[in-house]
């Protein structure tokens, strides 16, 4: 009779320590896997990739400190900030995203990363706060109605840029040398087959180990590799590029009266990215839990330090809008490989953070980076952006609110109409309330549209409809 072997299960709690060369290929794999995304925000943002890269690295390493290791999470940049971004900079300096062939606009980073600091000055204050009182007081102030329905915008408020780079042949063909009629539908292609490929890669590759990971990365080498033949790609900047070359790090604008609006405008996307760290933090808390138990071991319940995950996302930001890389978040591509690997490990993402921190000064990849045509990260940025707005309505869903109670439709109506109509019809998507310091020359659809949706819902909180004797109707969602 044959005798069963019982299994050995082989994974990492977050204070676990693996062998060198297993932190080695471990921490490399989470390098591969954030690297796509977290370029392709500084490329769309007109940030430094080297600078980004150091800041994503750095700024893991910082948080792993701020929870002593408890809370095993990995930085890149974020895709919430992206819309906010470019409409500020293209508001203050327009000539960031006017001009093709400019892929870095220092001056615009430098007052964004003023906006950057104010954002994790609310992550910290905030954090601060649900320690204090717990999370009950944030979901009051900031219910999913409001979160999903700000993400919808910052995606969908998007859908301009991205069909617009679509259309362009930079950085090869540009103002003093423009793209010839006779290509004129080229672009588009290319970012069309870029956009077929990144979507193909996303769902047929899906549980196919680190290749069902990288999705973003894949569909770009398919874009990348058809423009070629087109000419929408030129190596010459690679081969002048020296091997070794330091990130351009800048300091925030701290003495531009035009940052006030900026920090104003950026901060308050942290509506949208709280919800989604906190998120991943009880997705990472149940699959640390589950491995824990199948180790024998007692569970950690990491979900319950939301408090100072919010803390660290902003120690992250500091990092970033300090030294000049894009604005980040804990990502979740990271987190469904820890949970595919079993390896939760802090010190395998501290090793992570030095390999991307390494890879911040490789002077010959920001300038291979740097010659990637418009077309294929407008390809990638159709689906990305679209992606954005659906997870708004996503979470919307997963919390099963109720659409059915006219409080929940009003805010959620005002905050589409006046963030998405905003942005695309009011000149330089701006509407005409002009405060002085912080927004002299009008205020953002994006954040007109979060404040006014977060003072509505204050007003229902000091006013709830059962004070005049309205009962709440039921909710059919469940």
């Amino acid at each position: 009779m044959a005798i069963e072997q019982e299994t050995k299960v082989q994974g990492y709690m977050p204070l676990d320590r693996p062998p060198a060369g297993a932190m080695l290929s471990l921490g490399f794999q989470q390098v591969l896997t954030m690297f796509p995304a977290t370029v392709l925000v500084a490329i769309l943002t007109k940030f430094d990739v080297g600078a980004t890269l150091l800041t994503s690295g750095l700024g893991t390493i910082v948080a792993l400190l701020v929870s002593r290791g408890r809370i095993p999470l990995y930085y890149g940049s974020s895709f919430s900030y992206i819309a906010v971004v470019i409409s500020a900079m293209s508001l203050f300096v327009p000539d960031c995203f006017n001009n093709p062939v400019l892929n870095y606009c220092g001056e615009g980073v430098r007052l964004v990363q003023v906006g950057i600091l104010g954002t994790a000055v609310v992550e910290i204050v905030i954090g601060l706060l649900i320690m204090r009182a717990g999370k009950a007081v944030l979901d009051r102030v900031l219910p999913p109605i409001i979160t999903g329905s700000v993400a919808v915008v910052i995606g969908i408020a998007l859908a301009g840029a991205a069909l617009n780079n679509a259309a362009s042949g930079g950085p090869v063909f540009n103002q003093s040398n423009p793209l010839p009629e006779s290509m004129a539908g080229i672009p588009w292609l290319v970012a069309l087959i870029t956009l077929v490929a990144t979507v193909a890669f996303s769902v047929y590759l899906q549980n196919r180990g680190l290749l069902g990971m990288l999705p973003i990365l894949l569909g770009a080498g398919v874009g990348y590799a058809v423009s070629i033949p087109f000419g929408l790609v030129n190596f010459d900047q690679v081969l002048t590029a020296e091997w070794i070359a330091a990130p351009r790090i800048t300091l925030p604008a701290f003495e531009d009266p035009r940052a006030w609006s900026i920090m104003v405008s950026i901060a308050l996307i942290a509506v949208a990215t709280i919800p989604e760290s906190t998120a991943h933090l009880y997705q990472m808390s149940l699959y640390i839990d589950a491995l824990a138990k199948q180790l024998g071991r007692a569970p950690l319940e990491i979900k319950k330090l939301i408090g100072l995950n919010l803390i660290a996302d902003g120690a992250q930001d500091v990092v970033a809008g300090a030294l000049g890389g894009a604005a980040g978040t804990n990502y979740g591509e990271n987190n469904s490989l820890m949970a595919i690997t079993r390896n939760y490990s802090s010190w395998v993402l501290a090793v992570a953070g030095l390999i991307a921190i390494a890879l911040a000064f490789i002077g010959k990849l920001a300038a291979l980076i740097g010659t990637i045509p418009v077309a294929v990260t407008g390809g990638l940025a159709i689906y990305l952006f679209g992606v954005i707005g659906m997870q708004g309505v996503a979470l919307i869903q997963s919390e099963k609110v109720n659409l059915f109670e006219p409080r929940n439709l009003a805010i959620g109506a005002i905050i589409l109409v006046t963030g998405i109509g905003g942005s695309m019809a009011l000149p330089n998507g701006l509407f005409p309330f002009q405060i002085p310091v912080i927004f002299p020359n009008g205020i953002p659809a994006i954040v007109f549209a979060a404040i006014a949706g977060i003072l509505l819902n204050l007003l229902f909180v000091v006013l709830p409809p059962r004070l005049f004797g309205v009962q709440e109707r039921e909710n059919l969602n469940g």
